[in-house]
């Protein structure tokens, strides 16, 4: 018989499986992205009726399989309930989600993100920041935990630290304003834009969401983000395409 593992995680998706059982992804500290399959969540008085929810986040008990793992139980310390009705606050958490899924992997240490996504959800929960923003935190601090943040603490070329002006979505970096005619696609960004992407990689995770900007500078930052997206997911978040549309509306 396989051995029980605990994992602490939140579950990503769900989708149920035959007349009485779900199939969820979970990612997990321990064990990183894993999927589960739970017998009978679907009947009216399951105890994993609610544990198999999207946004759950607690301890599972688990059965490991070959292929997958089996849910026995579960303590979930939050369900993040109040956010399924926030508009457009639901939608921005299930991109969270769709996010962390793609670039979640099994066997990895998925702390940093699972404490991110846990940080993140909980900033559109409180609604005291612009949720626009939030996404653009989630999206950098994201790229950064998994090895994919651009370079934009000094420039590409000298090195240099001051008068940092451009960025080169080819190169993936910021150039000083003396090595900016070198970059063969130049993207002017503004000063209090870069600050704010280094502020994004390097903060401790605790102080991630204690900043605002400027509606000029979240414009610049939204569409340097969707450039930079664009570069490297090599599909479209569905949920994405709800999110944008519940965008264009406010």
């Amino acid at each position: 018989m396989s051995e029980e593992v605990q994992v602490t995680g939140m579950v990503l998706s769900a989708m149920p499986i035959g007349e009485y059982d779900k199939r969820i992804v979970l990612l997990t500290r321990e064990r990183g992205k894993i999927t589960a399959f739970a017998r009978g969540a679907r009947r009216p008085r399951s105890p994993l009726l609610a544990a198999t929810t999207p946004f759950a986040f607690g301890v599972f008990e688990v059965y490991e399989g070959r292929n997958s793992y089996t849910m026995r139980s579960a303590r979930i310390k939050e369900y993040f309930q109040d956010l399924t009705a926030m508009q457009p606050g639901i939608y921005y958490g299930f991109y969270f989600l769709e996010l962390a899924d793609y670039f979640g992997q099994e066997g990895n240490d998925e702390t940093q993100m699972l404490n991110l996504l846990y940080i993140s959800v909980n900033a559109i929960r409180k609604g005291k920041m612009d949720p626009r923003l939030i996404r653009r935190i989630y999206e950098l601090r994201t790229l950064t935990v998994n090895g994919e943040a651009p370079q934009m603490f000094c420039c590409q070329e000298c090195g240099g630290r001051e008068k940092l002006k451009v960025f080169s979505m080819r190169e993936c970096a910021v150039y000083c304003e003396e090595c900016a005619g070198r970059v063969k696609d130049p993207r002017p960004l503004r000063a209090a834009t870069i600050l704010a992407c280094q502020y994004i990689i390097s903060v401790p995770m605790e102080k991630l969401y204690a900043f605002t900007v400027t509606e000029e500078i979240l414009s610049e930052l939204e569409q340097l983000m969707n450039a930079y997206l664009n570069r490297y997911l090599d599909r479209k978040m569905k949920s994405l395409e709800i999110l944008q549309a519940m965008e264009n509306l406010l």
